[in-house]
């Protein structure tokens, strides 16, 4: 049986029933809200303490993006929208409010096990402790990656990653040189198995990780891209 904690915002409660149902015969601890001023008075207040949240978009008063940006704000616990909306532009937007996946209504029981295990797992890798073996910090242009606060600074400011953006980033910076597909980037990261449909998810998490590390006018992009082939760092 699988343990963790997952709150489900969401304003059908349809939806909420069959999620908590599902999750719970996993052996998830699942809480559940109607709206997102419920769940921000939940984490703020720490009545509940998530290792995942399972995010609606199409909500009444406040919308799931608005949630999601308020959620990055004081926490960095995964987020998983669950939506009917599924235009690309609709994915970029998710990204950019520091929602970390994405699934379209109606959705897969397996998948959405799996999703939410795999998210479960890369947050507990990144917020655990680091290996005391290991460089704690990596060093890289202007960026300082310290693996123990799991955290990333430019020029000494601090720079906001979701977790899976961190992973992204964590994985390029410690294999200097070596060039990931999306397969290899998704499975080492996402920690799934690799679907052709993952491939635009991967390019939107790499699009907004550039726009929050780009560098100086003249330098190019630090994560670069070999045609054909993938994503690297020098």
């Amino acid at each position: 049986m699988k343990t963790g904690n997952i709150l489900v915002i969401d304003d059908d409660v349809e939806i909420r029933e069959i999620v908590q149902v599902l999750l719970s015969s996993e052996g998830y601890t699942v809480e559940t809200v109607a709206d997102g001023m419920q769940a921000l008075t939940i984490l703020k207040e720490k009545t509940f303490s998530p290792d995942v949240i399972i995010l609606d978009i199409m909500m009444p008063d406040m919308d799931g993006y608005s949630v999601c940006k308020q959620i990055r704000e004081i926490s960095q616990v995964p987020v998983l929208f669950l939506t009917a909306k599924n235009r690309e532009t609709d994915l970029v937007e998710g990204f950019l409010a520091g929602g970390d996946d994405y699934m379209q209504k109606p959705f897969s029981y397996t998948e959405l096990i799996a999703r939410v295990g795999g998210l479960m797992r890369r947050y507990r890798q990144y917020g655990g402790q680091s290996d005391p073996q290991k460089e704690k910090q990596v060093f890289i242009s202007d960026l300082i990656i310290d693996k123990d606060q799991v955290s990333v600074t430019k020029n000494g400011k601090n720079v906001e990653l979701t977790n899976t953006e961190y992973g992204i980033l964590l994985l390029l910076s410690e294999n200097k040189g070596k060039v990931f597909s999306l397969q290899e980037i998704y499975e080492a990261v996402w920690q799934d198995t690799f679907l052709p449909s993952a491939s635009n998810t991967v390019m939107v998490h790499i699009r907004n990780l550039r726009e929050k590390l780009k560098q100086e006018e003249g330098q190019g992009e630090l994560i670069k891209n070999k045609w054909g082939r993938g994503y690297y760092i020098e």
